[in-house]
């Protein structure tokens, strides 16, 4: 499937894996680049020296393009900054984006940059600033989130930049890779469904939650305090509903709102709290319904890509 995505990223198929924090490791993004698509190394909150391993180790491990995710307000985001410009991956996505400054130091060390954007006129100022394509994220999307939807965020995005635009949130299957294109992107980008690649090394605990979700099985938190983030329902999102409440009567600080979910996402992903721990996820999670390696994974999303887009004519035919 090329297009202006695969041809600016080197990749067989339009597909990027989202960088997860505590999630998407080199194991993980070697394995989507080995499958042909974009692999992510999410840096969340690494240390510069764990980052710089990480690096080197998705270079042990493929030699097709690879990239690095970094957390814009991360607090260690200068260290790691260094290390990105210093190793130069092939590509660096860009999330929580406060600062649009920090593209065109990537860009002049000869980076790829990809930011992930909410709203229109953040995706505007990325590509003022020199950005290669701009990921939009729906709020249908896991982790940290906007307000508006992907089915109405890609087309604004697309009619608002030039350069090549990607859908992310609700991504799963071949369907809404094709829905996607429909609504004006040339790529999607996928992290849920990547949970459950079996190249992730996130606990097998997490992964069998994944698998049984349903449609309900998400919730927004934290959204009173301005910081929403979409996660499975569980004993830590109902603790955030109860101190959500106290601090709407101002019986509690935004700051302890924010607080409760300090260590708990690597307290599920990495050591399998699933019952206290954050397990962020998008809606999306109720239609993954398996573990597979992360080629599988891609090779079966084009392939189902390709049937959907060859009905679509008979389904459009329509009374006149």
């Amino acid at each position: 499937m090329p297009n202006r995505i695969c041809e600016l990223l080197d990749i067989d198929h339009p597909i990027i894996q989202g960088g997860m924090t505590w999630v998407s490791d080199a194991s993980l993004a070697a394995a989507v680049s080995n499958g042909g698509g974009l692999g992510i190394i999410g840096a969340g909150a690494m240390p510069a020296d764990v980052l710089r391993e990480e690096i080197g180790k998705a270079r042990t491990l493929t030699d097709r393009p690879y990239g690095v995710n970094l957390i814009m307000i991360t607090p260690n985001l200068d260290e790691q900054l260094e290390v990105v410009v210093r190793e130069r991956p092939p590509v660096v996505s860009l999330g929580a984006i406060q600062s649009t400054s920090v593209i065109p130091v990537l860009k002049e060390a000869g980076i790829k940059v990809v930011p992930v954007v909410a709203a229109v006129s953040m995706a505007r100022r990325c590509q003022q600033q020199g950005a290669d394509a701009i990921v939009a994220e729906g709020a249908e999307a896991g982790g940290h989130i906007g307000e508006t939807t992907t089915m109405v965020l890609t087309p604004l995005v697309a009619r608002a930049v030039e350069v090549p635009v990607v859908a992310a949130g609700g991504i799963v299957d071949g369907a809404s890779l094709v829905a996607a294109f429909v609504l004006g992107a040339e790529g999607v980008q996928m992290g849920t469904r990547f949970v459950c690649a079996t190249e992730c090394t996130v606990h097998e605990a997490v992964k069998e939650k994944f698998v049984k979700s349903g449609d309900r099985a998400t919730v927004v938190t934290a959204r009173s305090i301005g910081y929403p983030v979409r996660s499975l329902k569980n004993k830590l999102a109902k603790l955030y509903d109860e101190w959500e409440k106290k601090f709407i009567a101002s019986e509690c600080t935004a700051m302890e709102v924010e607080n409760l979910g300090l260590g708990k996402l690597r307290e599920a992903m990495r050591e399998g709290n699933v019952r206290d721990g954050s397990m962020m996820a998008g809606q999306c999670v109720a239609l993954v319904e398996n573990v597979q390696p992360a080629a599988e994974i891609i090779a079966g999303i084009i392939a189902e890509a390709e049937q959907v887009a060859g009905e679509l004519p008979a389904r459009l035919v329509l009374r006149r």
